[in-house]
């Protein structure tokens, strides 16, 4: 019998053959000391079969949906099938280097209350992508508002802030990370709800609600400076701006009271974000 992966690896295909086959071929170029399988999702597109995935071999899994299950219920079609002790949900824009699935996964298991852990992105020309965030927060519209920040050390206020205050040069808890380079492990994913990751939000603002739903459960959320991976930032297009708004308003509803969200509506516009 076939030994359990540590990690199992979940790629998304829609509509991105050449990004994902560039992705798959990255991990299995770039990944060593570690037991991992692939798990590639074709999410409604019928790009990939099992034909064209045989030149991967016996690590890459291929999962075939007849329709676009959106990015959560994908990743959770994968989480269905996986056998990893760790789980680590891949962008099919992500290219690997520097055996960066190891580096993030020896982080996190040093870290005994680690759920969700991300390691530097970058873009192809090397600037370093802010993907570690704040939750939506009046108290930290207020400091952006007033400019309390400048009473800080730029490093200070990178680390009080993150999102683009941070230069993503030292390791953080954060409160979210993007959901490019998600990896968590399987046995938190069990105490989650239905034992999955929230499927509310078809795509976009999944990650945010996914990293409250662990914080909740009292596990940590980091940005990991000690690896770093590229993100081509071109994945599958769509009508991007009205879901991150339609989703953001169902995160806010969700968490937050009448009270908090109209004065983070406030605060937000007086900030003109």
């Amino acid at each position: 019998m076939q030994e359990a992966p540590l990690v199992s690896v979940i790629i998304i295909n829609y509509n991105t053959y050449a990004t994902t086959v560039q992705c798959v071929e990255s991990v299995l170029a770039h990944t060593r000391d570690l037991s991992f399988e692939i798990i590639l999702i074709e999410n409604g597109t019928g790009q990939f079969n099992a034909g064209n995935i045989a030149p991967f071999g016996d690590r890459v899994r291929l999962l075939v949906s007849d329709t676009n299950l959106g990015f959560a219920g994908a990743n959770n079609l994968g989480i269905r099938h996986a056998s990893g002790t760790y789980i680590l949900l891949l962008n099919s824009d992500i290219v690997l280097k520097e055996n960066a699935i190891r580096k993030t996964l020896d982080f996190l298991m040093t870290q005994p209350r680690a759920g969700v852990v991300s390691p530097r992105l970058v873009y192809p020309d090397g600037r370093v992508q802010s993907i570690a965030q704040r939750f939506p927060s009046v108290r930290y519209n207020l400091i952006e508002l007033f400019r309390l920040q400048k009473l800080l050390s730029r490093k200070k206020a990178g680390r009080l802030l993150l999102g683009a205050f941070f230069d993503g040069t030292e390791t953080v808890e954060a409160d979210w990370v993007w959901g490019a380079f998600f990896m968590i492990p399987a046995a938190v994913i069990r105490q989650l709800p239905d034992g999955q990751l929230d499927p509310a939000y078809f795509m976009y603002w999944e990650d945010v609600q996914w990293c409250l739903d662990v914080k909740k459960l009292g596990y940590k959320v980091f940005y990991f400076a000690g690896a770093e991976a590229i993100h081509l930032h071109e994945g599958s297009k769509g009508a991007k701006n009205e879901l991150m708004e339609q989703n953001g308003k169902v995160f806010l509803n969700t968490n937050y009271s009448f009270a908090r969200r109209t004065l983070l509506k406030f605060t937000t516009y007086l900030l003109g974000k």
